[in-house]
């Protein structure tokens, strides 16, 4: 050591000096979060637009008629009863008069809906706000969902907004979200199944991963606990206890998990990855997916089973009481051998006579209906179904057109976004064949469950607003495809540019034409002339 250092020992420097905390603070913060910051804003904007005037009309709105009362009806006895021909009335009229009978009243479709639709009526009353305060709420919630999906699917929180935010401009989804009916609270089961996919997915992948490396044979690794598959199987039974078109669903996502386990298995390193995957994988998936489905079916019905009593209770609760106990003679048309099954307790035999009954009503209904439509017409808007018109004169209600004025709500698609779907599931098709894009893949899967069993029953009275369940995906897929035009990682940036003004001209088009057809979403007093000129279609009137 030098003379120098002994007398001029070295001074520790000086630590920097530290950013300014709250401006640093609130960068970091917002950088922590900003895989939630941006959802959350367009779950907000996508609130504001299905919560704004919620109860107008003060009316019951289509198919409105059967499910708010009926939810009402699970309330107080757990089943649903009866109502008078007068009812509605009664319920809009000041002062209020519910006329609920106890006799059993014939129903469509499973209960689970109409108990979702009950909590708002709970908190809120039998009033139009509060039998549509839970569809506006799920429908809302939608849309962060799918803003977090979309950001876990492509990686990309920008995408992942870009589909929110088409979904929260999509018009038939706001008028899903707007009204009682099933299907919007549909839609949130469906799309929540698919997210707890996506993240069981991730989690086995890592977890494959990691025993692949300890045991040297990825088809050697058990799986075990996978709770987010679990969750899946409880979402999609959910959504099959509102509406039976849940069922082609529950299959289309059990058929995708398992060739995600051996897509997962082979990339992991597994030699025989198709046999681990039916050897390890098949039958725990068949047991986490249809096992839980079945057990929240069964369990929506608890109230009917239990309402039973001596001699009231839901329609056909003691059908079974004193019958042989011999199983039906079909299941879903297709005739079977009939055996005792005397070791079946009688409500659950009534249940299943119940669900014959019901299974003839919905496959046979054929019933004309002036908004009925053929499933090849969905996806252009081909047939929107009106859900509720009034014509208003001239002097009433604001009304400043001396031709009249027209209040509507049309359950139509935005039609700049689902015409843009139409291409996009086209681009979708080519990256899952020709790119093997799983993540393609995956949101035609959904897609296929939703929309192609309808084919089936195309002489049945079906409607277009079934495909609100089927919008989350269409939204997914027009945001994979923007992302495509904004260019692959590494491109120049004169590319970068050309692909966003070509994405974002298209964003700002539905935009636009969702605020132009808005007022026909809300009921909103319009001129006959301008509601003349959204009808770009005759097939819309």
């Amino acid at each position: 050591m030098t003379q120098a250092a002994l007398t001029h020992p070295p001074v520790a420097p000086a630590p920097a000096a530290p950013a300014p905390a709250p401006r640093g603070g609130l960068v970091r913060w917002a950088a922590d979060r900003s895989g939630w910051l941006g959802p959350i804003a367009v779950a907000l904007f996508a609130g504001l637009l299905r919560f704004w005037n919620l109860g107008y009309p003060n009316a019951f709105v289509f198919d409105e008629t059967y499910y708010p009362k009926d939810a009402w009806s699970l309330l107080q006895q757990g089943y649903e009863g009866t109502w008078p021909d007068h009812a509605n009335a009664d319920i809009l009229s000041v002062p209020q008069s519910i006329p609920l009978s106890s006799a059993p009243e014939f129903i469509a479709h499973p209960p689970l809906g109409k108990w979702v639709m009950a909590i708002g009526e709970q908190l809120f009353g039998l009033n139009p706000f509060g039998w549509r305060f839970m569809t506006a709420l799920l429908g809302t919630v939608t849309v962060l969902m799918l803003a977090r999906i979309g950001r876990r699917l492509f990686g990309s929180t920008l995408i992942g907004c870009t589909a929110a935010l088409l979904m929260s401009v999509d018009g038939l989804q706001l008028v899903m979200s707007r009204v009682g009916l099933l299907d919007g609270i549909q839609m949130f089961f469906v799309l929540a199944s698919f997210g707890s996919l996506l993240i069981d997915r991730d989690h086995t992948r890592a977890r494959l991963a990691d025993g692949a490396g300890a045991v040297e044979d990825a088809d050697a690794v058990r799986l075990g606990w996978r709770p987010w598959r679990i969750a899946a199987g409880v979402f999609v039974g959910a959504a099959c206890a509102v509406k039976w078109n849940g069922a082609p669903i529950l299959a289309a996502f059990g058929i995708l998990t398992v060739l995600w386990d051996q897509a997962g298995r082979r990339g992991a390193g597994a030699r025989h990855p198709w046999r681990s995957m039916l050897r390890r994988d098949a039958v725990p998936a068949f047991l986490a997916m249809v096992g839980s489905a079945v057990v929240v079916y069964v369990g929506a019905w608890s109230g009917w089973l239990a309402a039973g009593g001596n001699s009231g209770g839901g329609y056909d609760r003691h059908w079974a009481d004193g019958r042989a106990g011999l199983s039906p003679d079909s299941v879903l048309g297709i005739p079977l051998p009939q055996v005792s099954m005397s070791w079946v307790p009688a409500p659950l035999r009534s249940l299943w006579h119940y669900h014959s009954q019901m299974y003839d009503f919905n496959t046979g209904l054929s019933t004309p209906h002036t908004y009925q439509s053929n499933p090849f017409a969905w996806l252009v808007d081909g047939r929107p179904v009106s859900m509720y018109w009034e014509q208003v004169p001239y002097g009433q209600r604001g009304c400043t057109s001396s031709g009249g004025c027209a209040a509507q709500i049309l359950g139509l698609g935005t039609p700049f976004l689902w015409w843009t779907a139409c291409f996009a599931l086209v681009y979708l098709l080519w990256r899952w064949f020709f790119r093997r894009d799983w993540r393609s893949g995956a949101v035609l899967c959904a897609v296929a469950g939703i929309y192609l069993p309808w084919f089936r029953y195309q002489e049945r009275t079906i409607f277009s607003f079934y495909m609100v369940v089927l919008v989350p995906f269409l939204c997914l897929a027009v945001a994979q495809m923007l992302g495509a035009m904004l260019g692959p990682a590494g491109c120049s940036p004169e590319r970068r540019r050309i692909g966003a003004i070509g994405a974002g001209a298209i964003v700002l088009a539905i935009v636009g034409c969702f605020a132009f057809f808005y007022p026909l979403y809300t009921a909103e007093v319009i001129p006959m002339s301008s509601w003349q000129d959204r009808m770009w279609f005759t097939s819309w009137i």
